[in-house]
């Protein structure tokens, strides 16, 4: 999906940007005093936070707070925090072990207590912590023999697959779905967390030339079905409805959000799928039907990654933003918008990505649709460091005033 598509933008300014599907400025809406501004804060392979595993506890913690007064600097107001990011936990976990990231070894204790700090720390600045745990993701490599001692994985080798170079956990397996929740859930019992958050990762990316190998559960569980596909998207809706019974349970008033890859189906495929001509299909490739999770109110708020410039042919951003908008109506389900701020200045990335204002004019179309109640922004690092100004852009243009989160 490189190249730069063909939507016309007329740019009269920052803040009286101009943008094709716009509304004229006497039609705008007023900025709101409450809106979604957010960014995640990865942990993944150290993406964000720590800079580098092995960090004192104390380096770790003080890194770990200058991001989240990076994010009271940009007027945000929610801090996605990643805190299972390969089947381990950033928290005292009796289910997980500790996560590598943080001392260089999986299980070493890291002296501190991340998640109940994060937490703790964000609330002191008026922040919301939105915990954000990756459901089936085993570790980056294929080798068992690499994790832990004790690891779940390596005490229920059948619960396990290798694929694409990474290993998971099998979806297709009740017992996994039971267990996953249950590791998730005990730092959603310890911890004054506002939100579970998911990301795109559920059955995983498809790689050329490699297959899950999940036929031996799908002979053991998939008979009332049609086809794997639909078994699969099965597997996956159990594993979002049972999370979000679950969550409502323990903690009625945590919210429960997932953040998909933004195209649900092209159109196509599907005449109900948005106008793009994307490689990937969350509903066909990922066997997560999105827009289900959204009509059933399974969750509270969704957070598509629309990681696309305005014009690019294959995913438009400022045709994907109605589509959303319009699935999102009178739900009750919250719709912010995740945006790709690691892109901008990245000159592998397209043209539109090279200028600082690419982003505001992201929010500044997104003001036209009512339903979007704002955005979370990829990520921590970016935020901070900000290579060509966009987010200064976006805070200077959009934020300028601080905001309460939606209710």
């Amino acid at each position: 999906m490189a190249g730069v598509g063909g939507a016309a933008l007329a740019v009269t300014g920052t803040t009286g940007a101009s943008v094709a599907g716009a509304p004229p400025p006497a039609r705008r809406k007023p900025y709101r005093k409450r809106e979604f501004r957010g960014m995640w804060l990865a942990t993944v392979a150290n993406r964000d936070w720590p800079s580098r595993a092995g960090l004192s506890a104390e380096r770790q913690r003080e890194e770990l707070l200058g991001h989240l007064d990076t994010a009271v600097e940009r007027r945000l107001n929610t801090v996605v925090l990643q805190v299972r990011p390969t089947a381990d936990a950033l928290w005292p976990s009796p289910y997980e072990p500790w996560a590598q990231y943080l001392t260089g070894t999986q299980g070493r204790d890291p002296g501190w207590d991340p998640l109940g700090t994060a937490v703790d720390e964000a609330h002191a600045r008026g922040l919301e912590l939105h915990a954000w745990f990756n459901p089936y993701r085993v570790a980056n490599h294929t080798d068992p023999g690499r994790l832990v001692a004790g690891h779940p994985a390596r005490l229920h080798p059948e619960w396990v697959l290798p694929y694409g170079g990474k290993l998971y956990y099998n979806p297709g397996l009740p017992e996994v779905r039971s267990f996953v929740q249950d590791a998730m859930l005990d730092a959603l019992r310890r911890y004054d967390i506002d939100a579970v958050h998911w990301d795109d990762y559920f059955y995983p990316y498809p790689v050329a030339g490699q297959v899950f190998a999940d036929d031996e559960a799908y002979a053991r569980y998939g008979g009332d079905f049609p086809d794997k596909a639909s078994w699969r998207r099965n597997n996956t809706d159990l594993l979002v409805s049972e999370m979000s019974a679950r969550i409502k349970e323990i903690k009625k008033h945590t919210a429960f959000g997932i953040s998909p890859f933004g195209v649900w189906r092209n159109i196509a495929t599907d005449p109900e799928g948005s106008d793009s001509r994307a490689g990937v299909q969350t509903y066909d490739d990922l066997y997560a039907d999105t827009r289900k999770w959204i009509r059933e109110g399974w969750i509270d708020h969704v957070i598509p990654q629309l990681y696309w410039n305005i014009g690019l042919p294959a995913a438009d951003y400022a045709k994907l933003l109605p589509w959303w908008d319009a699935v999102v109506r009178d739900t009750g389900v919250g719709l912010y918008v995740g945006e790709a701020l690691y892109k901008a200045g990245d000159p592998a990335q397209p043209a539109a990505w090279q200028d600082p204002r690419e982003l505001s004019r992201h929010l500044e179309l997104a003001r036209a649709y009512p339903s979007v109640g704002g955005h979370c922004f990829f990520s921590a690092k970016e935020v901070a460091a900000d290579p060509i100004g966009a987010m200064t852009t976006v805070v200077a243009d959009h934020y300028p005033t601080g905001a309460r989160p939606p209710k």
